[in-house]
């Protein structure tokens, strides 16, 4: 069975190109969102990790979960850490691994977070056709799922 091209490269690094702006303008506004809770968007995601999984979590974990680098999950973990919104506990899997449990104003921070983000989507679905989403969604993860599971061409010259 053949499957058909129905996009052109170019349809394709559009695509890419558009979600890299999307992406710059999405952590800019986080930060603007959440700047009167004292985190920016990088500390966000990382508190939302945890605050998502409902469980304390390592590194790795809130990297995967989260899709940024291990090391910057790290970074951003040593700060938050320092400044009182992790706790860091032994882990009983892996030594090396701590994971980092929420503090009472890691809590509060991700309470604050949920309730403001809520209220941004609340505003951004009135602006968005539901047909669009769901189509936008679907593409998205077809183009995700496609990029997991194909290695990028290395040290190919054009």
């Amino acid at each position: 069975m053949s499957t058909k091209q129905n996009h052109r490269p170019q349809d394709i690094t559009e695509l890419m190109l558009l979600i890299f702006r999307l992406n710059g303008t999405l952590l800019e506004r986080g930060d603007q969102l959440v700047a009167h809770l004292g985190i920016n968007s990088a500390r966000w995601q990382v508190l939302g990790a945890v605050g998502l999984a409902g469980a304390p979590q390592t590194a790795p974990q809130i990297a995967a979960r989260m899709g940024i680098s291990r090391q910057g999950a790290q970074k951003q973990l040593h700060k938050l850490v320092e400044e009182g919104y992790f706790e860091v506990q032994a882990n009983p899997q892996h030594a090396r691994s701590p994971l980092y449990r929420l503090s009472a104003l890691g809590e509060r921070t991700v309470a604050g977070t949920q309730h403001s983000q809520t209220q941004w989507t609340e505003q951004l679905a009135r602006q968005l056709p539901d047909a669009d989403f769901a189509a936008a969604c679907h593409t998205l993860r077809q183009l995700l799922s496609t990029l997991d599971a194909l290695s990028p061409p290395i040290g190919e010259e054009p």
